[in-house]
C-alpha cells in the first residue's frame, strides 16, 4: 500500500520482504532500492514511495531506519566510484543487511578463487590438512606465469599466493564424491561440478562453471561465523588463521580474492573479495564483487578495505 516516506529520488520503488523462512533458517529483511541506489538511503527529499511488503508481516519506516544506522557505514555507492559492481553485507548476530545493486547481487557467478576458502575448510575437517603452516605445495618444476606458485608453500603461503595448482591437488585428494558430499552440506551456490574436481570453480573458455551470487557467499559466511556449518570449532580457528588478510587499528578483515578474465564472448571480466570483517563485538559477513574491464579480485578486496578504513 502507499506509504508516504522520505527517499531520495531515485528510490522509486521500495521492496520489504520480512521474516521469510528458508530451509527453516529465517532470512533477514531484504531491502532492494530499484536504479542502483543503496539499501537505506540516509540523504532524502520528500517523495511519496509505494512499499510492497509481505502479507504476514509489517515493519514501520522510522524503525528501519533506525537499523540500517546501526552498520555504520554511510553511502556504499560512493565506495564504488562509479564501477559496476555489488555488495551484501549481513550482521552475523543480528541478521541486518545491507545490499547494494540489486541487478548484480543476485546474479550467479564463477566463484574463481574464493572457493580456496571452503576446500581449505574441507581439507581441513577431513584431516587432508592440519595447520597453517603446514607444508602444502611441493612445487613441481613447471615454471608458471605466477612466479610464488614457482616454490615450496606452506598452507598458509598457498592461500595468500591463491596456488591454484596446490589447491587443485588439494581437490583432488578429496575426491568428487566426498567434494559434492561437502557442497550439498554447504547448499553451495548450484553445485554444479560437471567440469571436473579439479577445476569446477575455475570459469575457462567452454567450461561449465559452478556458480554462486555475492548474496549466496555472504550468507554463507554468515553461516560459518554463526557455526551453522559441519565444520569442527578446530577447523574454524585453523581458517581464520589462514584467512586473515588485514589488521587495522578498529577492525579486522578476513577474506580471499577471485579473479576471472573475459573467458569468453559475453562474459564480463570478474573480481571477487569475500568473507567477513570483526570490530569489537560486530561481525559482518560480506561478499563484494565487481565486474566489467579491469575488474580484479585486488580491487574488490580494496573497495572493502577502503569501506572498513573509517568504519566504527
Amino acid at each position: 500500500m502507499p506509504v508516504e516516506t522520505s527517499l531520495r529520488p531515485e528510490a522509486v520503488e521500495t521492496h520489504l520482504m520480512l521474516g521469510a523462512i528458508w530451509r527453516n533458517r529465517t532470512v533477514p529483511q531484504v531491502v532492494c532500492l530499484h536504479r542502483g541506489s543503496e539499501l537505506f538511503p540516509q540523504d532524502s527529499c520528500s517523495l511519496a514511495t509505494h512499499c510492497r511488503m509481505d502479507e504476514h508481516y509489517r515493519m514501520s519506516l522510522p524503525l528501519l531506519a533506525a537499523a540500517s544506522l546501526s552498520l555504520g557505514l554511510g553511502d556504499i555507492s560512493k565506495s564504488f566510484d562509479g564501477r559496476e559492481g555489488a555488495l551484501v553485507l549481513i550482521d552475523c548476530t543480528s541478521g541486518e543487511s545491507r545490499r547494494f545493486n540489486p541487478d548484480l547481487w543476485a546474479t550467479k557467478l564463477p566463484p574463481c578463487s574464493t572457493f580456496k576458502i571452503w576446500n581449505t575448510a574441507i581439507g581441513l575437517e577431513t584431516g587432508l590438512l592440519t595447520d597453517a603452516d603446514q607444508p602444502f605445495w611441493k612445487w613441481d618444476g613447471v615454471e608458471r606465469s605466477i612466479q610464488p606458485w614457482n616454490q615450496d608453500l606452506t598452507l598458509r603461503q598457498a592461500y595468500a599466493a591463491s596456488c591454484v595448482p596446490g589447491y587443485q591437488a588439494l581437490a583432488c585428494e578429496i575426491g568428487s564424491a566426498r567434494m559434492n558430499e561437502w557442497l550439498k552440506r554447504l547448499d553451495y551456490g548450484d553445485l554444479n561440478t560437471s567440469s571436473g574436481i579439479d577445476v569446477f570453480w575455475l570459469p575457462a573458455p567452454g567450461r561449465v562453471s559452478l556458480l554462486i551470487s555475492a548474496d549466496e557467499q555472504a550468507a554463507l559466511m554468515k553461516r560459518l561465523v554463526a557455526g551453522d556449518v559441519p565444520f569442527s570449532p578446530k577447523t574454524f580457528a585453523a581458517l581464520k588463521d589462514i584467512m586473515l588478510a588485514k589488521t587495522m587499528d578498529h577492525c579486522r578483515i578476513y577474506g580471499k580474492t577471485g579473479t576471472s578474465g573475459a573467458v569468453e564472448a559475453g562474459r564480463k571480466e570478474t573480481g571477487w573479495f569475500v568473507s567477513y570483517v570483526v570490530s569489537g563485538k560486530t561481525t559482518l559477513a560480506f561478499a563484494c564483487v565487481l565486474t566489467g574491464k579491469m575488474a580484479a579480485g585486488r580491487e574488490a578486496r580494496a573497495l572493502v578495505e577502503k569501506l572498513f578504513a573509517d568504519w566504527r
